[in-house]
């Protein structure tokens, strides 16, 4: 992955927001992810937007005739052939990245990424959102994570900030304490 693209990615998400708007937001978003999952899945998707092999007349047509197979939109579609024309594909999921934070921040939303040792029980998700409001000042999507090497509690992650209330994070302050002390 070239740094040049990388350097990019959030140039590119902005210019794409601006042409989405938050109405289209949400599905634009879900319209790269089913791109990028595609590439993920297949080697054979991945070298088309990759390969120099490919001209870039016959990528684009591919692209807008793949786009308007699976119901794209026109932006989203026009958006594709201008990051295959960068030689920016590899960076989609920064794009992507930087697209949902700049839509989160539009909707004065925050995602939060919790990770629990077990399958999360909905009767907790009110008590758990209502917190994070209050901690964030901002509604908030949350994403579950399952990881059954936690020994218990659960680790919420919102933007670059850690909550850890793990059983293993509390030993593992303990121990630091213990250390120290």
């Amino acid at each position: 992955m070239a740094a040049k693209e990388k350097k990019y990615a959030k140039k590119y998400a902005r210019m794409l927001f601006n042409t989405t708007g938050v109405d289209l937001a949400e599905r634009t978003i879900s319209e790269l992810n089913i791109v990028n999952d595609l590439m993920d899945s297949s080697k054979e998707i991945r070298n088309f937007f990759l390969s120099p092999l490919f001209g870039e007349e016959e990528r684009q047509k591919t692209i807008e005739s793949l786009s308007r197979k699976l119901g794209f939109t026109e932006e989203t579609g026009k958006f594709l052939v201008f990051i295959s024309q960068r030689k920016a594909v590899s960076v989609l999921p920064d794009i992507i990245r930087h697209f949902v934070n700049i839509y989160f921040e539009k909707k004065k939303k925050a995602k939060a990424t919790v990770i629990t040792p077990f399958k999360f029980n909905g009767k907790y998700e009110g008590r758990l959102i209502t917190s994070l409001r209050k901690l964030t000042g901002r509604d908030v999507d949350i994403e579950y994570l399952y990881d059954p090497e936690l020994l218990g509690g659960i680790v919420v992650k919102v933007g670059s900030t850690m909550y850890d209330s793990s059983l293993k994070g509390q030993l593992r302050l303990l121990k630091e304490e213990l250390i120290k002390g």
